[in-house]
């Protein structure tokens, strides 16, 4: 029987929730009138999630041979469509505002990534085919699919994985990709689980492999020590990173890099050559405190770097998973797990992607948590609010993140089932009519914040990527060499600040706090000169035995390729400076000019509070002042008042200038001052 309120399609998905129950659809419409509250509002769009929830719960105990035989998807995408139509005039506001969308996503297009230009040939030339103008859904319900299903997506970056997903298709979601997707999910478990285990290694119950590389059917993993290089097998599990060395006959025993230790170490880019040169940049350097030199992996491929990038993102993520729940004292074994089962997944969704788009593979940190937030402005603030929704976690619903892996056989963790039962109760005072947990709102506000600051900071950064053009002059080895006697001096200033020598330190502070206070600082210039004459003439009687050219010599015996390489690598620096020299001057003129009306704003309230206190405060105490803030803050007791969050917002406000644009021309007319060429 049709029910009013809803449309039709929503109306054929309530009755296929009641059948996939096992009860009548009045039933189930009259157990969400009970629950059902008129402030709620959406009563259509209401009553599809309490039966699209209730609808899950008993298909995500079997979820692999539904998504197998495509039940579980056709009828996943079609929650998505009833619940952006639940009604009748739904369908038509929906009509009116996808034609506003249109309308204005023609006025401003969304910029793809430099490695997404390229259209995977899936979406190019089969997905046409495909869908023939057929159902799709928008980034909304997708979400909201992502907070009933966490294989579907992950709620807290499900905006981004959808983002990357639909790029080529409009920003619209078709169930021939939807259903490829979810199937390539499947297959990447499946293909994980047959992997074999790291030779000498037993893994625990909840350490599950997450990538394998090395093998006779992948690609090549290099080890690099030295000048040697050791091939060999490479595994990620969501504890560890093992390498086995390959052998005449078979692998040897692995070695560990434990990411799950409480300790400092750091994954990045690296580059290999021959004799040590970096010239192939394919390659990662695991180091921690733990060991005495990094370990360096590289990854050859013919052209680009995607492999050494989709390890990077894939390490990193594991290391940051590990920081979040030392940082959060997530001691509670139930979250622990389920924050790994959300990684997890995570991973294999990168992993399903990259499936699909084979010739141009997606960003790897839209499908990945901890990466993706740790890079985007504020994104700290959407981990605390990850963070506190993990006290409502219930791992024992059928539909939460460790409940699927169970079911599909992943995990073998065994929780007690006191825990579980604690948190389903936690669970159920949280959950709302619709299945949702109700402290969700906080965190999906802070992924909007994020995300509004992502394309600010990003559209700033665009306008300084032009200014990024070759060019600057060698002879960068004649430059270090005059720079010697300059950089001997170095060292020892640095000892002296950081309080390496506690003696010279304080004699220091106390004669630059004298000088000033007494206002010595010409006769300090005058001492400071003398000293300089006296220096002059004591090279001068000892000239004789200085000499008579400067000598430049290659560091450590390179050869005459090795030195070019280094040569390279310093005008590569130099050249990065110039430009962000560059940029910073432009941003300063951008605020001048007040191009950004809110920066300016900040800029000058701030100068105007320093101009009062400069005008009320005597100059020498505020020089006093200052001289005693660096040093203190060099100190340990400064680096324990150091706020790490006040850098970062700093950085992230210098990141969202936007930059004066700049062009090179021939000829400038005389009549024009150049900078101010509108």
């Amino acid at each position: 029987m049709a029910k009013k309120h809803v449309s039709p399609i929503a109306n054929d998905l309530l009755h296929r929730c009641a059948q996939r129950v096992g009860n009548s659809i009045d039933a189930l419409v009259e157990e969400f009138d009970a629950r059902w509250k008129p402030e709620m509002g959406g009563y259509s769009r209401k009553l599809v999630e309490f039966c699209s929830s209730k609808a899950l719960n008993e298909m995500c105990s079997n979820i692999g041979e539904k998504i197998s035989d495509g039940s579980f998807n056709r009828f996943t995408f079609d929650m998505m469509i009833a619940w952006e139509k639940p009604s009748l005039e739904e369908v038509e506001d929906l009509y009116t505002e996808r034609v506003a969308k249109e309308k204005e996503d023609i006025k401003v297009p969304r910029k793809l990534a430099q490695e997404q230009d390229d259209t995977s040939l899936f979406y190019s030339d089969l997905m046409p085919l495909l869908v023939d103008q057929g159902p799709n859904v928008g980034e909304e319900s997708f979400v909201w699919l992502a907070t009933l299903v966490p294989l579907v997506a992950d709620v807290a970056n499900a905006r981004f994985t959808f983002e990357t997903l639909t790029a080529p298709t409009a920003y619209r979601l078709h169930f021939p990709s939807y259903d490829k997707f979810l199937k390539e999910t499947h297959s990447c478990i499946n293909h994980l689980q047959k992997q074999a285990k790291p030779k000498g290694v037993e893994l625990a119950d909840d350490e599950f492999i997450l990538h394998v590389e090395g093998t006779a059917s992948t690609q090549r993993v290099v080890r690099h020590i030295g000048g040697t290089s050791w091939p060999g097998r490479l595994t990620l599990t969501n504890y560890t990173l093992y390498f086995e060395a390959s052998g005449a006959l078979s692998y040897e025993d692995a070695i560990k890099l434990e990411l799950s230790k409480d300790i400092e170490q750091t994954v990045k880019p690296a580059a290999t050559g021959p004799f040590g040169a970096p010239i192939f940049d394919k390659a990662i350097i695991y180091e921690s405190s733990d060991l005495q030199e990094g370990v360096v992996l590289e990854f050859p491929e013919m052209t680009s770097s995607t492999r050494r990038d989709h390890w990077l993102a894939l390490v990193t993520e594991i290391i940051l998973l590990h920081r979040f729940l030392s940082k959060f004292k997530v001691e509670s074994l139930v979250q622990e797990w389920e924050m790994h089962a959300r990684t997890i997944l995570g991973i294999i969704r990168l992993h399903a992607a990259r499936e699909m788009l084979r010739i141009s593979p997606p960003p790897p940190k839209n499908f990945l948590i901890f990466s993706l937030f740790d890079e985007l402005p504020k994104g700290d603030y959407v981990l605390e609010e990850l963070a506190e929704s993990f006290k409502n976690v219930n791992s024992g619903h059928p539909c939460s993140a460790s409940s699927i892996l169970r079911s599909l056989n992943v995990s073998q963790l065994s929780v007690p089932t006191q825990f579980v039962e604690d948190a389903k109760e936690v669970s159920e005072r949280n959950e709302s009519v619709s299945g949702r947990v109700e402290n969700l709102s906080s965190l999906e506000s802070a992924i909007d914040q994020v995300r509004e600051e992502a394309k600010e900071v990003g559209a700033a950064k665009a306008t300084a990527e032009g200014l990024k053009v070759e060019g600057i002059g060698d002879s960068a080895l004649v430059l270090m060499e005059l720079l010697k006697p300059i950089r001997s001096i170095v060292p020892w200033l640095q000892e002296v600040i950081r309080w390496q020598r506690p003696a010279t330190t304080f004699i220091l502070i106390a004669a630059t706090l004298l000088i000033v206070y007494k206002e010595w600082v010409g006769k300090a210039i005058a001492a400071l000169l003398v000293w300089i004459v006296s220096k002059m003439a004591s090279e001068r009687l000892n000239r004789r035995n200085r000499a008579k050219i400067v000598i430049v010599t290659k560091p450590n015996g390179q050869s005459t390729v090795e030195s070019i390489v280094s040569v390279q690598r310093g005008l590569q620096v130099a050249r990065d400076m110039v430009q962000l020299g560059n940029i910073s001057i432009l941003k300063f003129w951008s605020i001048f000019e007040s191009r950004a009306p809110k920066h300016a704003d900040m800029v000058m309230t701030g100068m105007t509070g320093i101009a009062v206190v400069l005008a009320i405060v005597p100059f020498k105490f505020i020089i006093m002042g200052t001289i005693l803030y660096c040093f203190i803050m060099t100190s340990n007791l400064g680096k324990r008042m150091q706020n790490e969050r006040g850098n970062r917002r700093l950085k992230e406000w210098w990141d969202s200038i936007p930059v004066v644009p700049v062009q090179i021309v021939d000829d400038v007319p005389d009549k024009e001052p150049p900078l101010l060429h509108e």
